[in-house]
């Protein structure tokens, strides 16, 4: 009987609850819709390890290659700008003229913003963020500002140079463009402060305009410079100068003005770049506010990135490394009086000289009439190489070429016998041998 009656009770007790049901059904659709509203994050591209921020993906993509090779590019430049300063701080107490030492300064501190432009160029190229952000707002204009204040010291610099005026020092013309630079810093600052602070705004939320507008004092430098070294090449600075005439000063200005055809070369590509960048990125900003698109496109901040590496290296190629090799170039060692002591005898005094032209006539004296009508013996002629010219009783001293040494030298007795014509002959053939 006592199995019988617990037969039921055990049947009850393995029959599940109703309410255990519901609750597993409650479980399972909350798992399927975390399943859902969380997707497993893609597999990352090719190149890029699992550990690799999405962020950052786009420095190690070997799919869509264009993020490494404007990586390898900008490294590159950013190398071959550290390289040329070391270069020129290196060589820099080899150059013993100081119109030569004061372009170095503005030199090494334009590859130093040039640097920086590398660098910025990779807070374009990964995602957006905060910090970011605030870099690229806060560093595009003063690093633009600090390369064109460079240009437009190197400008002036050059311009007192063609006129034959004394170049400011190198130290002068790095704090003039330090000077110039930190004013757009400041109007960077302001903006951020006003626009993030203030207003509460996130920082990477601007309009491009903003943007455009806030770089319109580097790009006022950069206007100058060209104005500056465009006068330069044309005017030569627009005057004379008063300082020294003849050949050489010719040929400094000369000098200068090859200085100022790349420095307005750099000008005129980056005149172009910007106006190249600031169409497209508001054009970009023309597509986002249209009816036909929402939203910006996603194009406009790896074309940033890529505008800053272009300037960069339009900076070197026209300006950095041109400027760096006319600076360290080694001039020829010649003036006007080594070129007249080519073709003057070598250097005597000028009392040394009348002595042996005092000699020389009395010793003509004492010649025989005879020996007038015959042509220069080989020890006569040897002998007026040596004195530094050839005399008469009638000319006086007659100074003598050193490049004359084996050319037939006639007398003037010589040449009023032969009818007044020269005589020629060969370089070998002397004295006697003509007769």
């Amino acid at each position: 009987m006592m199995p019988h009656s617990m037969c039921p009770n055990h049947v009850q007790f393995m029959a599940p609850s109703p309410a255990v049901l519901v609750l597993l059904s409650l479980l399972s659709c909350g798992v399927t819709q975390d399943t859902e509203s969380h997707p497993p994050p893609p597999p990352p591209p090719r190149g890029c390890g699992p550990s690799v921020e999405p962020w950052y993906q786009v420095l190690c993509d070997l799919e869509s290659v264009w993020g490494v090779v404007l990586e390898t590019v900008a490294c590159g430049g950013a190398l071959t700008a550290l390289l040329l300063a070391l270069v020129l701080a290196n060589r820099l107490r080899f150059l013993p003229e100081p119109e030569r030492r004061s372009g170095v300064g503005p030199l090494v501190l334009l590859l130093a913003g040039t640097v920086g432009l590398f660098g910025l160029s990779f807070a374009f190229l990964v995602g957006r963020g905060e910090a970011l952000c605030v870099v690229r707002r806060g560093l595009w204009g003063p690093l633009f500002a600090l390369c064109f204040s460079c240009l437009l010291a190197q400008a002036l610099r050059l311009r007192r140079l063609a006129v034959g005026k004394r170049s400011p020092s190198g130290g002068s013309l790095t704090g003039l463009a330090v000077g110039l630079s930190l004013v757009q810093s400041l109007i960077s600052a302001e903006w951020l402060v006003l626009t993030v602070l203030r207003e509460g705004h996130a920082a990477c939320d601007y309009l491009p305009l903003d943007f455009t507008l806030a770089c319109g004092y580097a790009l006022g430098l950069l206007l100058v410079a060209a104005g500056m070294s465009l006068g330069v090449v044309l005017c030569g600075g627009g005057g004379d100068g008063g300082g020294g005439g003849g050949g050489r000063s010719e040929m400094v200005r000369r000098r200068w003005r090859c200085n100022a055809v790349w420095l307005f070369l750099s000008c005129l590509a980056s005149l172009l770049l910007w106006a190249a960048w600031l169409g497209f990125y508001l054009y970009n900003d023309l597509v986002a506010t249209s009816p036909l698109h929402r939203g910006r496109p996603d194009w406009d901040e790896p074309a940033l990135a890529v505008a800053l590496v272009m300037e960069g290296w339009a900076l070197l190629l026209f300006h950095a490394i041109p400027e760096a090799h006319l600076c360290l170039r080694q001039e020829p060692q010649c003036s006007a009086a080594s070129s007249q002591d080519f073709y003057d005898t070598p250097n005597q005094s000028s009392s040394q000289l009348q002595d042996q032209g005092y000699e020389d006539d009395e010793r003509q004296a004492q010649r025989s009439p005879f020996a007038d009508n015959q042509a220069f013996s080989v020890e006569e002629h040897s002998a007026a190489v040596r004195s530094g010219g050839y005399h008469n009783g009638l000319a006086g001293p007659r100074q003598g070429l050193a490049f004359r040494s084996h050319v037939y030298q006639p007398t003037e007795m010589a040449l009023l016998m032969n009818s007044g014509s020269i005589p020629t002959a060969p370089p070998n053939l002397t004295g006697r041998q003509l007769w």
